[in-house]
Order: structure tokens, then sequence, then C-alpha cells
């Protein structure tokens, strides 16, 4: 099972509720970064470029928690930087899960191994895990070697002390297919609870900006990478909606949902869409209220948004077009299959 019960039950309750209440345009999932410090320099990750007075900038808990509380998420997502740095990150974690959130803490896990004794397990906390690939291509996206080594040690460690883990692979241009299927098998094989996905998104503030996917490459690669399990041939389990598979291989077409995983960080409300550097705001009331929202996603014709199929923008439609009638078997299916 890919997402527990309890997580698929809560959060379609939320959905639900919003379309009843009649809210056209509310958040899923809150993209929470208590700090952009990072213990790597990935090319393809824009965080660290921010300057030196901001990189030594963290969130408090009571900031973490008044922004979940203004924008009402029922998942927190947590980046960075590297949320380990943050010398409050039990706390934070702690104060989310008690509040009932549903907590992914994103790391590279060089620091996890030796950070598992702050933390409880819990069925509201998922460790995150950066895989970009198996080692050789791991090491080479995070420009470190023995990374996937230490990241694998403490995914197995994590697990052995009862954490529910998943890991999260970006795709850029010139992945190779079987070497990827590989990979899935690799993952799945050391027992993790779920594995995401998604294709390279254009970062404006990466250093490397030659390897981003084009939409038509993305759907091609994925129907590539994908083709044995779409043929039965292999059973991976991915912390997805099945739907924003489907729109990753084109059986889709879905548009930009770009309110659905708004960004708070130590500048404060992120601009959307966060892959791009438009400012911020200071309170979200003010960020749904005074964003031209026509004025992202494909349909706008803005032209960084013509070839982005990243989940953060993505997801969000995937799963409220799940709750159409026809697109339920589907989903269901696809998350407890």
């Amino acid at each position: 099972m890919s997402i527990s019960m309890k997580e698929a039950f809560e959060v379609g309750s939320y959905l639900v509720t919003q379309r009843m209440k009649g809210r056209k345009r509310f958040p899923l999932v809150l993209m929470l970064e208590p700090l952009f410090r990072c213990n790597l320099a990935c090319s393809g990750c824009g965080k660290i470029q921010h300057p030196k007075e901001i990189l030594k900038q963290n969130l408090t808990p009571e900031q973490c928690f008044k922004a979940v509380e203004e924008c009402g998420v029922p998942v927190v997502s947590i980046p960075g930087g590297e949320p380990l740095l943050h010398p409050q990150i039990d706390e934070i974690v702690a104060g989310l899960v008690q509040r009932r959130k549903f907590v992914y803490l994103c790391s590279n896990a060089i620091l996890l191994e030796q950070s598992l004794h702050k933390f409880k397990p819990s069925p509201y906390l998922t460790l995150s895990i950066h895989l970009d690939g198996l080692k050789e291509q791991h090491d080479h996206c995070v420009d470190r070697d023995g990374v996937f080594d230490v990241a694998v040690k403490a995914i197995k460690a994590a697990k052995a002390q009862g954490f529910r883990v998943t890991t999260n692979t970006t795709v850029f241009e010139g992945a190779d297919p079987v070497q990827m299927q590989e990979f899935f098998d690799f993952v799945q094989g050391i027992g993790v609870d779920g594995m995401m996905v998604s294709p390279g998104y254009s970062y404006e503030w990466a250093p490397d900006q030659d390897h981003f996917l084009k939409r038509e490459q993305t759907r091609a690669l994925f129907r590539q990478i994908f083709a044995p399990q779409r043929a039965g041939k292999k059973n991976w389990n991915f912390n997805h909606n099945p739907l924003f598979l489907d729109f990753l291989v084109g059986e889709k077409d879905y548009d930009c949902t770009p309110w659905g995983s708004p960004s708070y960080s130590v500048l404060g409300w992120q601009k959307p869409c966060y892959l791009l550097s438009e400012g911020h705001y200071e309170t979200f009331q003010e960020l749904m209220d005074n964003t031209d929202w026509e004025q992202y996603g494909r349909a706008s014709g803005k032209p960084q948004c013509q070839d982005c199929m990243v989940h953060c923008g993505y997801e969000p439609t995937a799963a409220i077009d799940a709750l159409q009638p026809s697109n339920m078997g589907r989903a269901m299916a696809g998350l407890f299959g």
C-alpha cells in the first residue's frame, strides 16, 4: 500500500469538504521550508544560491505552526535546504504531528541515521529520502561520492526502527529508462513504503539549466520508464495518485493548480510558483487574494509554464480529478491495489 488508508481517507475528506463549501481555490500540501541551508550543492537546485544572510536564517517552530494554521492544509512537506540542519526540526515535526498533519520530512539522509532518535514513528510522519538513481547516477546528481550508500544505510535503519519511509526522485533529461527501472527495483527491494517521482523542473536559480525536460520529452521518457508496470510485468509502489502517473505518460491532460502547494519560508509566502522568483507575501490570505491566478499554468500562455509537469503543480489537479465518479475506481485501485 503506497498511501496509508488513514491519509487517503483524511485527505479525501478534506477535498470533499472544500468542494461542498464551494471553494474554487484551496491548498492541499504546504511546502514548509524552515531554512535554505544544505550540506550538498546539487546542480539542479537553487536554494543555496540565496545570499549568506538568508542562508543563516531559520523559521521558529511557532512560525511553522502559524503558517500551517493559516492555510489549513492536511499535508505538510518539509523540504529545504536540508531540514535536519535545523536545530529545532524535532520540535517542528512533533508539533505538526500533534496537530494531526501528515508530515513528509524531506532529507538527503546524510544526517538521518544519527538523527532518528529525535523523532518517533507515527502514521502522520513519513521520511522522504532524496534518491535520483542508483549509486553512480545519484552521486553524480548530488556532486558528492558516497552519498547513495549513506542514504541507503539510513533508509534501512529508519525502517528497522519502525518509520514510514518513501523516496523522492527527480528525473532529468538524458535519463536512461532501463536504469530507472533497475533503480525502482532496487528501492522497492530495500523495503520503502512508496516512491515519489517528478520530471526535472526549471528552477530559475538552479546552476544547471541544460537538463530540464520539455513536455513531450517527459511523456515519452515516462512511457518508457513505466512500460513494464503498465504491461503488468512490474508492481512498483508509487506514493502518488495514479492519475498523476497517467498525466506523466500523456494519458491525462491537466492544467496546473498553482494554489495547490503553496510555499512558506524564511522569506514569507512565495508568490507562485516556487520555481519562479517573483517575490513573497506576508500572509497566506494576501497570497490567495492578491495573486492573478490566471497568469499561471500552461493555459495562461506564460512561457515558463509551457513545459512544466512538476508534481507540486499537477498532483493537486489529479487529486481533485479523482473525486469524479468516473475516476474513483482508477484512483482507488492504484492507491490500494
